[in-house]
């Protein structure tokens, strides 16, 4: 985690120093009455002794959407890790929120690393379904470039299909100060990267998740 750069670092502290204020964000985002935060897990193998959430961590066992997931995305190596987990009411409904946070455009890139003989297969297979269910032709791949984001939508394809209610909050930090990558200082600046994502994905128009995902600017400074 940097030391006073990267999304890391502006998130936590956003959720550990200006909580109200990252919270009051999130709820005029969203739409939600209020939002509360998940624990991460413990984990002493890593020098900072903590683990994200990772896939669908925070499900019941039992949850039809913890089963499916167990079918629609291999078991083995390294699921979705989420940057937070929380869980937010909106007209009443409590609903899972999955947040994805980035400070360079750099963290946007990232292709599949599963092999043919590893988990490419169901990968393949399941983001093939999200693609058929949101419209998508099948030409766009979500393998390549921009993967992390296409892995997340399959998640929350996965939640909302198995009747486990959510959204993915993509929050966006205005003004980190790394000068070996690119990061915007202006809300336009992510707007142009994010419409260049959308375009290599597909998702240039509405479809079944458009309002379960939203993004977030967040200043690391307020002013």
């Amino acid at each position: 985690m940097g030391d006073g750069y990267g999304s890391e670092c502006h998130l936590l502290r956003y959720l550990g120093r200006h909580r109200d204020c990252f919270n009051d964000m999130v709820r005029s985002t969203i739409g939600a009455d209020s939002v509360r935060w998940l624990d991460f897990h413990f984990d002493p193998t890593k020098r900072w002794p903590d683990g994200e959430r990772k896939g669908v961590d925070f499900l019941r066992a039992d949850d039809p959407a913890s089963l499916a997931w167990s079918r629609a995305w291999p078991q083995r190596g390294n699921p979705p890790n989420w940057d937070a987990v929380g869980v937010a009411t909106i007209n009443g409904q409590n609903e899972w929120l999955l947040v994805e946070a980035k400070a360079h455009i750099g963290e946007m890139i990232s292709d599949c690393q599963a092999k043919d003989d590893g988990g490419l297969p169901v990968i393949r297979a399941t983001l093939a379904d999200v693609k058929r269910d949101l419209g998508i032709p099948a030409e766009h791949d979500w393998l390549k470039r921009y993967y992390q984001f296409a892995n997340r939508i399959a998640v929350l394809h996965l939640l909302v299909r198995n009747s486990a209610n959510a959204r993915l909050l993509f929050v966006y930090f205005i003004g980190d100060k790394r000068s070996d990558v690119s990061c915007p200082q202006n809300e336009a600046a992510w707007e142009q990267a994010l419409t260049d994502q959308d375009s290599w994905l597909g998702l240039t128009g509405e479809h079944l998740l458009s309002n379960r995902i939203h993004k977030l600017f967040v200043p690391i400074v307020m002013t």
